[in-house]
């Protein structure tokens, strides 16, 4: 039996075709999905605090959890984008999956940190 494969997923989902330039409503929605799938979730404005790391933006969403959960969750966003009216969804997708440790939780947080580290030495 083979281990199930821990994903990290960045997604960013693009709601198209609607009648009004702002997809607020579709976004707060993707939001209540990740919420209830119960798994590690953040959004790219999350990590903004970092001084060194300005051009983070709002557009994508790391998740994270056992492969076939992430996926599931992320066509979960599509249907409950549908069933808000939006006829058409464009998704760029991302997955990482490393089978040389074991990851549980986290999975970019200490690649993160190393990139802060490296910047923050350089600036002393």
């Amino acid at each position: 039996m083979s281990v199930p494969l821990y994903a990290v997923a960045d997604f960013c989902l693009i709601p198209m075709g609607l009648p009004k330039p702002s997809v607020g409503p579709e976004i707060a929605e993707v939001q209540r999905v990740l919420e209830k799938s119960g798994l590690e979730y953040k959004v790219s404005t999350q990590l903004a605090f970092l001084p060194m790391l300005p051009k983070l933006t709002g557009y994508g969403t790391n998740i994270e959890g056992p492969w076939d959960d992430v996926v599931r969750v992320i066509g979960e966003c599509h249907q409950a984008v549908h069933a808000l009216g939006c006829q058409r969804i464009a998704t760029d997708i991302r997955i990482g999956t490393r089978t040389d440790k074991s990851i549980t939780s986290g999975g970019n947080d200490s690649k993160v940190q190393r990139v802060v580290d490296i910047l923050a030495s350089e600036k002393k």
